[in-house]
């Protein structure tokens, strides 16, 4: 793989995580130092980081900054300390309740702290390397996943992506736009149409941000524009990311990729999602099961910091939406591209 991002959201540096606050790009491009594990729980939740698998890495550092910040507590027997640090584990897991990256990274480290054999001091390095691993195999899983979508990607192809699935939304490289870097590196004729994703504006804050950054070129669009677009010749193909995958399929991901999808599936254009194997909860049976987040309701009545309606009105703001697997072409991981039956092909992959 020639081809590197220029972008890495989160890293792991002399027992500090190291964060891009992605709430003020593009304005900004700026690090934040997290220090404690309720400024990492506030970081995910408030959005300083966000995407699937960053908030994964993130929420497995937050477990390591609870564990330092208990080394000189009242925890002096590792019987104890394990318990308490087991609590904090679970607690950062809810800090966001969709994305099931989250609960498996906090679940890794569970396991950490369950099998360890160590002293206090040896179980805050062995946590504390299950985060930097994870943070590295999430960069290698993304650049197998972009391998992968490359080899479907045609010549020339114009693809349209929605909401940030990127370098910013994972370890450095990116499910979607993974796709997108690996086929760039072989073909420098593509390029990418990006949904602007009301109300966060992650497509036009974020994805535009990175893919200009790396020299891709890329168009930006409202959000209900798609159709046109497809409807006229100008979309190849849809790549997007996800939040969580249910065992059938049905696939997590920002408001208004179902629409995409619907739309998609009309114009007879291949609508494909790249996720790792941590995105897919084999314990749920279809996106039914998915828990949706609502967030505040002023991401819809606001525009930076504006607001754009009237006074007192209803509000509905699922942050989320769940594509059925029917209007999936196939599903990009790192361990190849999942084809229907997904039930089949998602049990399959995880026995590689």
């Amino acid at each position: 793989m020639a081809f590197e991002s220029k972008i890495r959201p989160i890293y792991w540096e002399n027992g500090v995580s190291k964060m891009l606050d992605q709430t003020i790009i593009p304005y900004e491009y700026k690090y934040v130092d997290i220090t404690s594990g309720q400024q990492m729980f506030d970081a995910i939740k408030t959005m300083i980081v966000r995407g699937a698998p960053a908030i994964g890495i993130a929420g497995a550092q937050g477990v390591v900054l609870y564990a330092q910040e208990g080394r000189g507590g009242k925890y002096k027997d590792i019987g104890e300390f394990k318990s308490w640090l087991t609590e904090k584990a679970d607690y950062m897991a809810t800090s966001r309740p969709t994305a099931v990256n989250l609960m498996w990274a906090c679940a890794e480290q569970k396991k950490v702290i369950e099998n360890s054999t160590s002293d206090i001091e040896g179980l805050i390095k062995e946590l504390t390397d299950k985060a930097i691993e994870i943070e590295l195999d999430d960069i290698e899983r993304c650049k197998k996943i972009g391998d992968f979508g490359a080899e479907v990607v045609p010549k020339g192809a114009t693809i349209l992506t929605h909401c940030n699935a990127g370098a910013l939304a994972t370890g450095g490289y990116g499910t979607a736009l993974g796709v997108v870097r690996s086929a760039y590196d072989k073909d420098n004729t593509i390029q990418v149409f990006a949904d602007e994703t009301r109300p966060r504006q992650q497509g036009a804050r974020l994805t535009t941000f990175e893919l200009a950054m790396d020299g891709i070129p890329v168009t930006l669009i409202t959000d209900g524009m798609c159709s046109y677009f497809m409807n006229k010749g100008m979309i190849d193909m849809v790549v997007v990311g996800a939040d969580r995958i249910a065992a059938n399929g049905d696939a997590a991901n920002k408001i208004g990729t179902y629409t995409v999808a619907i739309a998609a599936k009309y114009h007879n254009i291949p609508f494909y999602v790249a996720a790792p194997l941590s995105t897919i909860d084999t314990s749920i049976a279809t996106g039914k099961e998915i828990t949706i987040e609502e967030p505040s309701h002023e991401e819809v009545t606001h525009i930076n910091g504006k607001r754009i309606c009237a006074e007192g009105i209803n509000i509905i703001n699922p942050g989320f939406d769940v594509t059925p697997h029917e209007l999936i072409t196939g599903i990009i991981t790192e361990k190849g591209i999942l084809r229907p039956d997904y039930n089949k092909s998602i049990l399959e992959a995880f026995k590689k």
